[in-house]
């Protein structure tokens, strides 16, 4: 919620243009990258080895969170993000964003499926580099937005059990929107596979109103993470606070407004557990 992560003052003094031109002409290649001269293909296996692994998953994470001068476009160094639950991502397209703002074909989808959907947001510097290179751009779609449509755009992605997220391009400018799913978000993948920190889980866990809750368990089968459970012998939901992300789509199935977000910080279950 930095207004300064999203400007263009911040964009030019990091050369982000330069970086997302690179990136984004090579974006396939960031899934065949080479760590320490070991190829993606060989790299699940050598991080389980104890030593070894210890040193890649080093060097990995330092790639991945660098903030250093000649920075690595095409491995993309200094790009991670943060899952978002709708509030914040309205916050974010209403105020902060900086324009353009386009809507794209999500790349992961693209990579892990061969599905071409638009349901990327992204603004900025960003927006103008995409913009170049048509196989991002969807084909008999509006793609460019204002902020109103931006928002009415997430809000139908979030109701379809999309999780939003919201992404340095290299840190620290933000100038992106993704909803995605998990396993086919690229960093949701590489941290459930590999434990990379490429995403973090948002600062909110949900709780549920026990009250409130009828156990209809529709919520269950919305939570993409493993986070609730169904008791029988309780009749009603359940939150395991560790393993929740946050995004808070699960609120979208309950129709007994039962479930709500909170922060992270205030259960103890989750307190720092990004």
């Amino acid at each position: 919620m930095n207004a300064r992560n999203y400007s263009n003052e911040l964009a030019d003094s990091i050369q982000a243009r330069e970086y997302l031109t690179e990136q984004w002409k090579n974006f396939e290649q960031v899934y065949i990258r080479k760590v320490m001269g070991i190829s993606s293909i060989d790299l699940g296996y050598k991080l389980q080895m104890p030593i070894i692994g210890k040193v890649l998953r080093w060097q990995v994470e330092k790639m991945i969170h660098s903030d250093a001068k000649g920075r690595n476009p095409t491995r993309a160094d200094g790009h991670f993000g943060q899952v978002i639950p709708l509030e914040d991502a309205k916050a974010i397209l209403g105020n902060l964003a900086a324009e353009p703002i386009i809507e794209n074909y999500c790349m992961c989808r693209w990579m892990q499926r061969g599905i071409k959907e638009a349901c990327c947001i992204n603004f900025g510097n960003l927006s103008g580099v995409i913009e170049k290179l048509p196989r991002f751009i969807p084909k008999n779609n509006v793609y460019k937005l204002d902020r109103e449509e931006a928002i009415k755009r997430l809000e139908m992605h979030n109701r379809k059990g999309y999780v939003a997220s919201v992404w340095f391009q290299p840190v620290p400018y933000i100038n992106a929107i993704c909803s995605c799913e998990n396993p086919e978000c690229g960093g949701m993948r590489l941290r459930n596979d590999f434990g990379l920190h490429t995403i973090y889980k948002a600062e909110y866990v949900v709780q549920i109103d026990a009250e409130a809750c009828k156990g209809c368990a529709l919520c269950v089968a919305k939570c993409q993470f493993g986070a609730l459970r169904f008791i029988p012998s309780l009749k009603r939901v359940m939150v395991d606070a560790e393993k929740c992300w946050g995004c808070g789509v699960c609120r979208h199935m309950c129709r007994q407004d039962a479930l709500k977000i909170v922060p992270r910080e205030a259960v103890p279950a989750a307190r720092g557990r990004f």
